[in-house]
């Protein structure tokens, strides 16, 4: 009988030291970890927003590269996404003239304004 109880100690010191954690677990709170998850998360965020934005051109472009005239002779079609393509020259025309005018009336308006 004695034996069968050394035994079941035993068996319930095994039991014991194999359902507690050992080592660096031990320590870990789970909600403390998903704070500093999200703070680490936002910090790498913020880095990413400050850094600076890149341009397709790695290297600068030199001023005679600047100022060649762009030749589609032997490039094909030019494909430009329908979002980006610049307005004819005699609408921006227009646009210019308009911005013109709103701005002689506001530049009017505030000096009328001061006048007072």
């Amino acid at each position: 009988m004695d034996e069968i109880n050394e035994q079941t100690e035993n068996i319930k010191q095994i039991q014991e030291a194999l359902s507690t954690p050992i080592g660096a677990t031990t320590d870990f709170d789970e909600d403390e970890l998903e704070v500093e998850l999200e703070e680490h998360e936002e910090a790498e965020l913020e880095e990413q927003l400050l850094q600076p934005v890149t341009t397709a051109h790695t290297t600068p472009l030199l001023k005679e590269q600047l100022l060649r005239p762009v030749t589609t002779a032997n490039a094909g079609p030019l494909h430009v996404p329908a979002g980006k393509q610049p307005a004819p020259p005699a609408q921006c025309q227009n646009i210019a003239e308009e911005d013109e005018e709103d701005e002689e009336d506001e530049l009017a308006a505030l000096r009328a304004d001061m006048a007072l």
